[in-house]
């Protein structure tokens, strides 16, 4: 696969850790020239030290304001944008609507939407001019979630449906002139995915959870615990010219979770 995004000029929204890391990195392998937003300050730091050639913006991707300030540095460093990747995600910990107390119900809800949907679509709004002129693509993360109840709880499973239909409705709006298509990656070890903090989960991340790697292997049908280095090709492809007939469209990167 060496060389598919040769000269592709690239946004990575939530690129510190995890799954948007990892696409970061494939990337700059393929070619790609990079660029990061990233909300947390030490990750910023530690992209800029570890990837000297990638772009690192520090914002916040619900904000329009500081998300087009991005798209701005991009568009100044590379000339353009070709690619936009929305990696940002909170999980909520397989939370039950019975688990929700009624005090923190709307402010559960309300940061769950914005983080998993509001800063997909506030990143694609502030790089449309950009697609446009590139005639370039987006790659939304979606989830096994999305797909499979489960796989997370009530808010989390709603928001990534959400997605979903971000996806579709995306492709189906911004055809002829830019590709929107998405992955739908299963449980991932090495994540640094941490809660929401209306629920006092923010400090706690989905990656540490003990015996997670036998716990992946064992609920899926080819019996793997993916990293976010094995979800990564799935953007790489969805970002290349290889991909250029395909629109509206989820890749499922999860093991084979749909197959039982």
């Amino acid at each position: 696969m060496m060389g598919w995004l040769n000269g592709k000029r690239a946004l990575v929204v939530g690129a510190g850790s995890g799954i948007g890391r990892a696409v970061l990195d494939a990337f700059a392998a393929e070619g790609a020239r990079t660029a990061a937003l990233e909300v947390d300050p030490a990750k910023c730091e530690r992209l800029a030290y570890e990837l000297p050639d990638c772009l690192v913006n520090h914002g916040d991707a619900t904000s329009l304001p500081q998300t087009r300030t991005a798209v701005a540095a991009v568009r100044e460093a590379f000339g353009g944008l070709d690619v936009l990747v929305n990696c940002v995600g909170i999980f909520d910990f397989y939370r039950g609507l019975n688990e929700l107390e009624d005090a923190t119900l709307d402010d559960a809800f309300d940061e769950t939407f914005r983080v998993n949907v509001k800063s997909h679509l506030v990143s694609v709004k502030a790089a449309l001019p950009d697609l446009r002129r590139s005639q370039g693509s987006v790659v939304l993360t979606v989830s096994t979630s999305g797909f499979h109840p489960g796989r997370g709880g009530v808010l989390y499973v709603a928001s990534k449906f959400a997605v979903r239909g971000c996806v579709v409705s995306l492709a189906h709006e911004l055809a002829p002139d830019i590709r929107v298509n998405g992955v739908a990656p299963g449980g991932t070890l090495g994540t640094e995915l941490t809660g929401p903090r209306s629920l006092g989960l923010d400090e706690q991340r989905l990656g540490d959870a003990p015996g997670r790697e036998e716990d992946l292997k064992s609920r899926t049908p080819l019996a793997v615990a993916l990293t976010g280095a094995d979800h990564a090709g799935s953007y790489v492809f969805l970002a290349s010219d290889r991909a250029r007939g395909i629109t509206g469209t989820i890749v499922h990167s999860d093991g084979g979770v749909g197959v039982r």
